[in-house]
């Protein structure tokens, strides 16, 4: 039984490294275009694919040819990203119901994931994923659970420490993803996904508890390197072809969605030619408890039946090369104008003299006795077809990448009326909400596998602080078990070519049309520290909206009641509002099942509301 428990190993490992080097050798053409777009990105511009999917740089045809590079493919990368940058999804979970136990768990999951956000600093992680979109044209992120992150629940007999447990969410470049099939449209059609990444041999000891020998991997094409020399450097240029580590060993994680052989899927790690793990997947990430990858996938724009998707830096690249083709000419040319073209005849004049020297001013030009004088090439000034299709060049970089130069040109503001600017501005965001929606998408999905993972993990009682509208910090003790409903939405909003200047217009035009006061057209307190939020003033003092704290002070004592904990009705109280909260919670379906536990419950909240009420009657 033992040998043949060592030959089923030894042939998964073998059988998961094979199909690692045939899905590398599939995706190897893609990998040569995002290397492209990242030596075009930093200058590097004179590189091509060859035949065998590598990148490669040309020589001069001449050692007079102009090779300067006019870099437009960088600033249409960071205006893209600048702009994508304002897209800031704000998770707002929605209830499937009106009841009371819904609106709980959407406030809860709303909490939870605004607490995340912050903790994990997501704005960031969006940022690098974008980056990584925009370059590429694709990227992934990968939610897990870290079994040794969070806070310390218990020592157990050994000594050693046990931790809550805590979500934690990467960024992942393509370069480390290998899907079964590129012609796949999306995750979801995929039956097996490899991620594969180099780690130092010390921290796949810590993590596994394995030693490895390690050696020098490339981490973009995640293969062994046997020597550095000879990859394509070059001092006076810089490339992006190879990024290489040194003792690192490449782990392969092959996750394998469920099937009739396995119903909670598969994953099987590997690592040289050890087996470092083969089981269940671990997380129950998808719909109804089912197990799937802890992948999400962004795009930049989207290719039908493609897995990969493309980058705008794909399209501009022949109109880059076309128009450093144009300048370089039109510079050789008014070389050819500023310097002359000298002819002399064959054996007048020392010919290495002049190549080296030229004819500096004050030079004197010996040539032979009776032979003809040397004399200048008569050449015609510039055509003027150089600055037409230079100038249709710029035009085609707007064009293609959807990225204008309307702020770039100062004539602009004087010919265009504010209104016009203003359409020109929204026709240019628009040419980006493809992108801007694939970022949201991919957010959304990031935020319900967090919440099923804390489904599953979170089965001791967590802490989570959220800050309100008006200022205040809300507390609240909570487990998985409270996070029932899986059935939640989600909606985000983008702010994408949304200014500052133009949400103060629009807040003004409301406050107008009356629509942001109450009947008796005031503006509440709540509404007031809202208004002064979004006019970037943030949260003055003394603007804490009292009805808030009674009502969170109200919730804060339907709890301590179900604990069993006095609650005392006091003068400083607002009556109306603390029987309105403790009536909805009595209307709830936790309030019939603590009841079921505490026979007095229900008495004991219809005491507390006579006592608000009496108050009331004795105060008017």
């Amino acid at each position: 039984m033992k040998n043949k428990n060592i030959d089923f190993k030894e042939d998964l490992i073998n059988e998961v490294k094979t199909d690692f080097l045939n899905r590398q050798r599939e995706r190897k053409s893609f990998e040569a275009v995002w290397k492209l777009n990242n030596n075009f990105l930093i200058g590097n511009q004179y590189s091509s694919i060859n035949s065998l999917s590598e990148v490669e740089d040309s020589d001069k045809q001449y050692f007079w040819q102009e090779r300067e590079v006019f870099n437009h493919i960088s600033p249409i990368i960071e205006s893209r990203l600048a702009k994508l940058s304002t897209v800031r999804p704000s998770m707002n979970v929605l209830p499937v119901s009106s009841e009371e136990s819904d609106l709980k768990v959407a406030k809860l999951s709303r909490d939870i994931i605004k607490s995340v956000y912050e903790k994990l600093n997501l704005k960031n992680l969006i940022a690098q994923a974008t980056h990584w979109s925009e370059i590429t044209g694709t990227c992934f992120y990968k939610v897990v659970w870290n079994s040794k992150a969070g806070k310390a629940v218990y020592i157990d007999d050994n000594k050693n420490k046990v931790y809550e447990g805590e979500v934690e969410v990467s960024v992942v470049p393509p370069y480390e993803i290998f899907p079964d099939s590129n012609s796949a449209g999306s995750l979801d059609e995929c039956f097996s996904v490899i991620h594969a990444k180099a780690y130092h041999i010390k921290d796949i000891k810590n993590i596994w508890g394995v030693d490895v020998t390690g050696s020098e991997v490339d981490t973009m094409t995640l293969s062994q390197v046997s020597n550095i020399g000879g990859l394509g450097y070059k001092a006076e240029t810089r490339k992006i072809d190879h990024n290489i580590k040194h003792d690192h060993a490449v782990v392969i994680e092959r996750y394998s969605a469920p099937s009739t052989d396995h119903p909670n899927g598969r994953l099987t790690i590997v690592c040289e030619d050890k087996l470092l793990f083969d089981g269940d997947l671990p997380y129950q990430n998808m719909m109804e408890g089912k197990r799937g990858f802890p992948f999400i996938r962004q795009v930049s724009l989207f290719q039908p039946g493609c897995f990969w998707g493309s980058s705008v830096i794909e399209r501009v690249i022949p109109v880059q090369r076309a128009y450093n083709a144009v300048k370089n000419r039109k510079h050789e040319y008014i070389n050819r104008l500023c310097m002359g073209v000298l002819m002399v005849e064959d054996g007048s004049v020392d010919i290495n003299d002049l190549e080296e020297e030229g004819i500096s001013p004050g030079k004197v030009l010996v040539y032979r006795q009776g032979s003809c004088e040397p004399k200048l090439m008569k050449n015609e000034s510039l055509p003027l077809d150089f600055e037409k299709e230079e100038e249709k060049l710029l035009n085609e970089f707007s064009e293609i990448s959807g990225v204008s130069n309307i702020f770039t040109t100062s004539s602009w503001s004087r010919t265009l009326s504010g209104t016009a600017l203003e359409l020109m501005i929204e026709q240019d965001s628009a040419r980006l909400n493809s992108t801007t929606e694939q970022i949201k998408n991919a957010v959304q999905l990031v935020a319900k596998q967090i919440l099923k993972l804390y489904k599953q993990f979170a089965v001791t009682p967590r802490l989570v602080k959220t800050a309100n509208n008006n200022g205040s910090v809300e507390v609240m003790y909570w487990k998985s078990s409270d996070l029932g409903s899986e059935e939640l939405e989600f909606s985000s909003e983008s702010e994408l070519g949304e200014s500052v200047s133009t949400k103060r217009e629009q807040i003004l035009k409301l406050m107008e049309a009356g629509l942001l006061t109450d009947s008796l057209g005031k503006i509440s307190n709540s509404m007031r520290v809202k208004i002064l939020e979004l006019f970037g003033l943030g949260v003055w003092d003394g603007t804490t909206d009292e009805s808030v704290l009674q009502k969170n002070y109200a919730e804060g004592e339907n709890f301590k009641m179900v604990e069993n904990t006095p609650v005392e009705v006091l003068e400083i109280h607002n009556h109306e509002i603390h029987i309105n909260r403790h009536i909805a919670f009595m209307l709830d379906k936790d309030f019939e099942n603590a009841s079921k536990v505490d026979a007095n419950l229900k008495q004991k909240f219809l005491e507390h509301i006579k006592e608000h009420k009496k108050q009331i009657k004795e105060n008017n």
